[in-house]
């Protein structure tokens, strides 16, 4: 079978809305290329490409694999659009740059953006990335050597040093004209900024005020000095929080002297808004990152530590459950049933955590609230507790034949769930205030105390109730 009936077999297995979901490609663009690809028909591949987005060309990138991804990007090589190597995933985008070669990605990273072309060096293992940068010319050189010595995830990783600065004493007409002539301005920006002869951000002037404002006017008396601005170490989390706070479009970025040294613009932070959510859904799983096109050796080392620590917490559960060994014997209905009440405590356990971690996330959680929340959630499991101890009550006993047992099931119910709503939410605060991450522990640890709350409350009640 031919890599294109491999390919072809793939996307016919995917409904058409669920490929667009997936790749923000038509379908029959997909089938398009790939058939043009099997055919060696490089003029059709490069006609069906380019009406597409930079990010839907990544998007093909990343579905097509081996000889027929290689293909691909050998007949864009000439003309490859730096953008695309920006959108690629990681793991891809190794690949893509090992095939290219130093020269060609040296230049796709000379006419990115500054913030573009750090973010996409970053991800180069260490040789390529040294080679790269000896290939680029020395002012560029010097902006992303300075970039790489910032910390990762901040500010100064994710700033862009493109921006306009003027003078106070300008007026506006002279910045009108300054915009016009000069050649060196960023290709997208929202506001110029106004600085002293020390470089320092003393206010700025968002574009449609200059637009609106005569020219004589002087440049301080219509510039905003009640600003936002960005420590360039400031974590890219935090840096979205204030954006989404303030409402910005861009904000100004500082250094420790608060002379202005770059910008960040809203198109930045969507991408951080993204990136964070995929990281807190991503540690909630156990995962470390997006292994989607890694490896299967890497994907399965990468997800073995957690699997390891579930499988440690999982024997807890079972020494538990081997304290009761006698009273199973004994009344076998409680192997039954047993599952029952770990898995409800599992699942409103997990529907606080995920609640808990998001409000973290959001600064929606604080100290100042952390008793108000931990009370609420005691209650609602212990609403919830109450309605399913009616529920799994009555099943228990119709099913087993013994009233004793229903209300076994129906008290260890309210105490699984209480238990779980309080461990739901005070787990990802203990572990925040220990400066750790709450998505990448809480639901190993969530599991385990849920199990062994669920097994020690129905097994003991039984021991206690039915013998």
């Amino acid at each position: 079978m031919t890599e294109a009936n491999k390919a072809q077999e793939a996307i016919e297995e995917v409904t058409p809305v669920q490929a667009e979901d997936l790749l923000g490609l038509n379908p029959d663009v997909i089938r398009d290329a790939i058939v043009a690809l099997d055919s060696e028909d490089g003029a059709a591949i490069l006609e069906i490409l380019a009406p597409l987005h930079p990010a839907e060309v990544a998007d093909l990138i990343e579905m097509l694999h081996g000889p027929m991804r290689t293909q691909l990007v050998e007949l864009l090589r000439t003309n490859f659009d730096p953008v695309v190597l920006a959108e690629l995933d990681e793991t891809v985008r190794d690949e893509v740059a090992e095939q290219l070669g130093t020269e060609t990605l040296a230049n796709a990273i000379a006419a990115l953006d500054s913030d573009d072309a750090l973010s996409l060096i970053s991800t180069l293992e260490e040789t390529k990335q040294r080679r790269v940068l000896h290939a680029i010319s020395n002012a560029l050189r010097s902006i992303l050597e300075e970039g790489l010595a910032f910390p990762e995830d901040s500010a100064g990783r994710l700033m862009q040093r493109e921006f306009v600065a003027v003078p106070t004493f300008w007026k506006v007409g002279e910045v009108i004209d300054f915009l016009r002539e000069s050649d060196d301005l960023p290709d997208d920006f929202y506001d110029v900024f106004v600085v002293d002869p020390r470089h320092r951000l003393i206010g700025y002037v968002a574009l449609n005020r200059i637009l609106r404002t005569k020219r004589p006017v002087p440049v301080r008396d219509i510039m905003v000095d009640d600003f936002v601005s960005v420590p360039v170490e400031m974590d890219q989390e935090e840096v979205a929080y204030v954006f989404s706070q303030q409402d910005l479009v861009s904000a100004p970025v500082v250094d420790d002297s608060d002379r202005l040294i770059g910008v960040i613009t809203i198109d930045d932070i969507v991408d951080v808004i993204h990136q964070e959510a995929e990281e807190d859904i991503m540690r909630l799983g156990g995962v470390q990152g997006d292994d989607l096109y890694a490896a299967v050796i890497d994907t399965g080392k990468s997800r073995f530590t957690w699997l390891f620590v579930n499988l440690l917490t999982a024997i807890v559960a079972s020494i538990v459950i081997g304290l009761f060994q006698g009273t199973i014997e004994q009344v076998v209905m409680l192997a039954v049933l047993m599952p029952i009440a770990a898995s409800m405590g599992g699942n409103a356990g997990t529907q606080t955590l995920t609640v808990a971690v998001r409000a973290l996330a959001m600064k929606e959680l604080t100290p100042a609230n952390a008793l108000r929340v931990l009370s609420k959630e005691v209650l609602v499991g212990t609403f919830n507790g109450l309605l399913f101890a009616v529920i799994i009550g009555v099943i228990a006993w119709i099913w087993s034949g013994n009233i004793g047992i229903g209300v076994v099931m129906a008290v260890a119910m309210v105490i699984t769930l209480l238990v779980a709503g309080l461990a739901g939410a005070a787990i990802p605060l203990g572990l925040s205030r220990t400066r750790f991450d709450p998505a990448i522990a809480s639901g190993v640890f969530l599991t385990t105390i849920t199990d062994v709350v669920a097994f020690l409350a129905f097994l003991g009640l039984g021991a206690w109730f039915l013998i």
